[in-house]
C-alpha cells in the first residue's frame, strides 16, 4: 500500500477512542462553552495570546516550516502557566488568489496534525487547494509535538496490549482492570499537570488562538473522525468565526461513552462483513469460500483459538487474540488494506503471526524499536475528560452489557465492551457531557459521512448534520473510513468547490 496512503489511513484510525485498548470513546462531551475567548479574568488577559507572533522556521522537511503557538493551561486562569503548540504549515503554491490557511487534523484523539500534514495532507490533497491555501496542522495540546500526555514505556505498553480483552472469569477480568489501573496511574504520574487540561473545549479554543495568529479573519478547516469533534466544538464556541469546515467521517455529540462504544462497534461489524463478503469472492481468501457466514464463523475460531493458544510471530510477543483482533480492526478503516489483511490472515492462520503483528503495531503507532508514539497515551486522556466512563460501576457494569455488544457484533462485540472499561480508573474526572451541537449562526459546515464506515458509523454524520442549525450532509457511498481523498472525483469536487469558492454542496447530495 502507498506509504501516504496509509499514513492517512492509520492517522485517522482511532476515531471515537482506540476502542481496541483505550476505549474510552470520547470525542462528544463538552464543558458549557463560553461564547468569547474571554477568560474568567477577561478578554485583557488572553490578549497576549491572540497577539503573538509565530518565528517560523525550517522544519527539515521540504516546502514545510514549523513554529510554536502559546495558549493558556488553564482558560480559567489565563495569566498562568502556558503551554506550547507545535505547528507546520506550507505556503500556497498558487496560481490564483490566496484564500487564507486551511487548518487540519487526521483525529484520533491523539493523531498528530503536524505528521498528517508533512506526511499527507501537504502534498497529497487535490493540487487546486494546496495553490489557494496556506495548509496548516497544529498538534492538539497533549498530543506528538505539543506538550505530549506520557504514560507507559514502550516494554510496558507491549504487556498492556497483549491483555486478554475477552476475560473468560473473575480472575482474567481483574487483570483486565488492573491493566487499565496501570495505565492510569503512569499516566498521572508521568503527565499530572497537562491531564486535566486536555479537553477538546481547550483544544478548540487553542484553534482559535491559531487562526488569529495565523491573520485569518474566520476558520477554514478540514477534520477527520474525531476532528469533526473538534470541529464542531469550535462551531459551538465561535460560530461568528466559522468560514468553510468540512467534517468528514462525522461524530455524534448528542451520544454517551456507552452509546459511542455500541454504535461503533456496529460499525466494525458492517466492515467485517464487507471485507468477507469480498474475502470469499477471492482465491487467496483464508476464511473460505462459501459464504460470508461460513467466512465470519472460520474468523471468530481463529481469534478462539489465538486466547488459547498463541501463534509465533518470531520475537517476544506472540499473537493473542488481543493483537489478532487490533490487527483485523486497523485493516478495516480502508479496503485497500484488504488484500494485506488477507494474506496476514492467512500466514497467521498457518502458524506465523508476523504480518498481522505488523497491523496492530500500526493501529499502535508501535516503532520496530519497541517505543511507541503518544497515540494512545492522548487518546485516552482526551476521550477520558471529554466523557464519563461508560461503565462506571467497573467490571459488573460490562458484564451487563456484553450481549447489548454481542448483539452489535458476532465478531468483535465482547472485545469491544470490555474495551470501554479503561476510563472507569481515569485519574482525572471527565469536565464534558454529551449534548447537541447546533452552532447557531455559523457558516454553512459541510457534514460528511461514508455509508460502510467501521469507525463513524453512517449514521453520526445524518445526525450531526441535522444538530448543526448550518449543516448539510454529503454522503459517500462505499467501505472505508472517511471520504475526502479515497478516490471519488465526487466527493473530492463537492469538496473542493466549497473550499475554492464557498459554495456547499445541495444538503443529502450522495456520492459513490
Amino acid at each position: 500500500m502507498d506509504s501516504r496512503r496509509l499514513l492517512r489511513i492509520t492517522a485517522t484510525a482511532l476515531a471515537v477512542g482506540g476502542l481496541v485498548l483505550s476505549g474510552c470513546t470520547g470525542g462528544s462531551g463538552a464543558a458549557a462553552p463560553s461564547k468569547s475567548p474571554s477568560g474568567a479574568s477577561g478578554t485583557a488577559a488572553l490578549q497576549k495570546f491572540y497577539a503573538q507572533k509565530v518565528t517560523w522556521r525550517d522544519c527539515g522537511v521540504a516546502n514545510f516550516q514549523c513554529g510554536t503557538v502559546r495558549a493558556p493551561l488553564d482558560y480559567a486562569r489565563p495569566g498562568g502557566e502556558e503551554v506550547k503548540l507545535a505547528v507546520s504549515r506550507v505556503r500556497a503554491t498558487g496560481p490564483g488568489k490566496r484564500l487564507g490557511s486551511l487548518l487540519v487534523n487526521p483525529g484520533g484523539p491523539g493523531g498528530s496534525a503536524v505528521g498528517y500534514l508533512q506526511g499527507y495532507a501537504g502534498i497529497g490533497y487535490p493540487a487546486p487547494v494546496r495553490a489557494r491555501y496556506d495548509l496548516v496542522g497544529v498538534d492538539p495540546r497533549g498530543v506528538a509535538r505539543s506538550e505530549p500526555v506520557e504514560c507507559l514505556t514502550g516494554k510496558r505498553m507491549d504487556a498492556y496490549t497483549q491483555v486478554d480483552q475477552t476475560p473468560d472469569d473473575a480472575a482474567e477480568q481483574k487483570a483486565l482492570a488492573d491493566a487499565y489501573k496501570e495505565f492510569a496511574a503512569a499516566c498521572r504520574q508521568k503527565s499530572a499537570a497537562v491531564l486535566p487540561h486536555v479537553s477538546t473545549v481547550e483544544a478548540a479554543r487553542d484553534m482559535d488562538i491559531v487562526r488569529a495568529v495565523l491573520g485569518d479573519k474566520k476558520l477554514t478547516y478540514v477534520g477527520a473522525s474525531y476532528g469533526t469533534f473538534l470541529g464542531a466544538t469550535y462551531a459551538e464556541l465561535f460560530p461568528e468565526r466559522v468560514g468553510r469546515l468540512v467534517l468528514d467521517g462525522a461524530m455524534d455529540p448528542s451520544l454517551t461513552a456507552e452509546e459511542l462504544n455500541r454504535d461503533q462497534t456496529a460499525g466494525f461489524e458492517t466492515a467485517i462483513n464487507a471485507f468477507a463478503a469480498d474475502c470469499v469472492k477471492q482465491t487467496d481468501c483464508p476464511l473460505g469460500t462459501t459464504s460470508t457466514a461460513a467466512a465470519l464463523d472460520r474468523l471468530r475460531a481463529f481469534f478462539r483459538e489465538t486466547d488459547a493458544k498463541p501463534v509465533p510471530t518470531g520475537e517476544s510477543r506472540p499473537l493473542g487474540e488481543s493483537l489478532a483482533t487490533t490487527g483485523v480492526i486497523a485493516a478495516m478503516y480502508d479496503e485497500a488494506a484488504w488484500p494485506e489483511l488477507r494474506e496476514a490472515l492467512t500466514r497467521a492462520m498457518g502458524g506465523e503471526g508476523s504480518a498481522l503483528l505488523a497491523l496492530a503495531d500500526s493501529y499502535y503507532e508501535r516503532e520496530a524499536d519497541g517505543t511507541y508514539a503518544n497515540l494512545m497515551s492522548a487518546n485516552a486522556a482526551v476521550n477520558c475528560l471529554d466523557l464519563p466512563p461508560a461503565f462506571p460501576g467497573g467490571p459488573a457494569d460490562v458484564v451487563k452489557d456484553v450481549p447489548a455488544f454481542e448483539k452489535a457484533s458476532s465478531v468483535f462485540g465482547r472485545n469491544l465492551a470490555w474495551a470501554a472499561l479503561n476510563c472507569t480508573y481515569w485519574p482525572t474526572p471527565a469536565t464534558g457531557h454529551a449534548h447537541r451541537i447546533t452552532a447557531r449562526g455559523a457558516a454553512p459546515i459541510v457534514v460528511v459521512g461514508t455509508t460502510r464506515d467501521p469507525a463513524t458509523p453512517y449514521k453520526w454524520a445524518r445526525s450531526l448534520a441535522g444538530q448543526l442549525s448550518s449543516g448539510t450532509l454529503l454522503t459517500y457511498e462505499g467501505d472505508g473510513h472517511t471520504a475526502y481523498g479515497r478516490g471519488s472525483d465526487c466527493i473530492d469536487t463537492a469538496i473542493d468547490t466549497y473550499l475554492l469558492d464557498g459554495t456547499p454542496p445541495a444538503d443529502g447530495k450522495r456520492c459513490s
